[in-house]
Formats: C-alpha cells, structure tokens, sequence
C-alpha cells in the first residue's frame, strides 16, 4: 500500500512538473503563440470570406454565361460553342475567366469534347488534360475521350492506356464495357491479340448484358485464333 501510494505522489510530481513547464513555456512565448493563433483565425475567416463572398457569386456568374454556349453544344454547334458570340461567351473564354470555379472547370471538359467533335485532336487532348472535375461519370468520360484522340492521332499505344484507365475507373454497367472494347479493339491493331482476347472476355464475365456483350463470343473466337 506505501508503495502504491509513493507511486502515486510521484506521478502527481511529474504531472506538476510537465504542468509547470507547459506555463513557463507559454509565458515566454505569449508572443508567438498569439501570433499563431491570430494568424491562424485570419486564414480561416479569409477562407470562408473568398468562399462566401467571392467564389460562390462567381460560380453563379459562370454558370449563367455558360447557359448559351452548353445549348449551342447540345445542338453540335460546336464552333459557336467553343468561341462564342458577340451576345455570349464560349467555353474557351469560360474557362480562362472562370478557371477557379467549377462551372469553369466543366467549360474545360466541354471545350475538349467539342474540339474531339470537330476533329481538332490535339486541342482536345490539350483542353481534356486541364478538366479536374469531382464527377465520377465525367472524369471516366474524358479519359475515354483522350484515348479517341490519341487514337485518331495514331498513338494508339498511349490510347489503349486512356480507354484502359478509363475502364477500371468507376466500374460500371455503362462505360466500362464500352472502353474495354475500345482497348481491346485497338491492341488487335497493335497485334496485342493476348490483351485483346483477355479485355474482351472480361467483357464476356462481367458485362454478358451490355450491347458490347451481344457478340462478344466472335471477338473472343477472332482474337485467340491469332495467337
């Protein structure tokens, strides 16, 4: 029992200790420390300032100027989509003036896609790379969208990577069976007939109901016969 109890007024000193260094500490640098604090507030309420009262204004203002050129897109005006007119603003003005927003960033994703559907490839490429959006569907989109590019630009190699990518990212029963046709469809023009077989007969195990699935026995049949 004398020893429990010397063990503990021994930790009770220890802790007094510790205690009273922390508040010596601190009383020879209350200076600092506030400047800390202080500095750390001020970045905090600057965060939730820029957020408030400049960002969220401007991703309306963003979103309003890309009314026009999204309809003009829908409509495969692509041109006007891309450039705008005098009465509106395209996606290439969108995204240089709106850049730090997110209706910015979808203006990069669209540009791309409209640049992929007016054959100007290496712009597309170019725009698609400066896309970072959060949505999952979009994201696995302009991958895919890179791979046609890099397809159609003969670099067929760096294609397979983008529709191969773009497969594994959000495996679903849309888009991944159709990029894992586009991979295993260009690794047969690359003479890959081993990759090709094993993409196509993923599709086989994993999407048999998809409309890539429909025929997927004769893709399979046509590439192991060349191996």
């Amino acid at each position: 029992m004398a020893k429990k109890t010397a063990e503990n007024e021994e930790l009770i000193v220890d802790v007094q200790e510790v205690y009273s260094k922390t508040e010596t500490f601190i009383d020879n640098n209350k200076g600092i420390i506030t400047s800390v604090i202080g500095g750390l507030v001020v970045l905090i309420a600057g965060y939730f300032a820029y957020n408030s009262f400049y960002l969220a204004p401007l991703e309306d203002e963003a979103r309003e100027e890309m009314f026009m050129a999204e309809k003009y897109f829908k409509l495969d005006s692509f041109n006007l989509a891309i450039d705008g007119r005098a009465d509106f603003a395209g996606f290439i003005e969108i995204a240089d003036k709106y850049g730090s927003t997110k209706a910015g960033d979808l203006a990069n994703y669209y540009l791309g896609m409209s640049f992929l559907n007016l054959g100007e490839f290496k712009s597309a490429i170019d725009a698609l790379n400066q896309f970072d959006g959060d949505d999952e569907m979009l994201a696995t989109l302009a991958i895919g969208a890179k791979g046609d590019a890099l397809l159609e630009l003969e670099n067929t190699e760096k294609a397979i990577e983008q529709y191969e990518k773009a497969a594994s990212r959000n495996a679903n029963e849309f888009t991944t069976p159709v990029f894992l046709m586009k991979a295993a469809r260009a690794q047969e023009m690359v003479g890959d007939y081993k990759g090709a077989a094993e993409n196509f007969k993923k599709i086989k195990e994993e999407y048999k109901t998809s409309p890539e699935g429909s025929d997927i026995e004769k893709f399979i049949a046509r590439a192991e016969a060349k191996l």
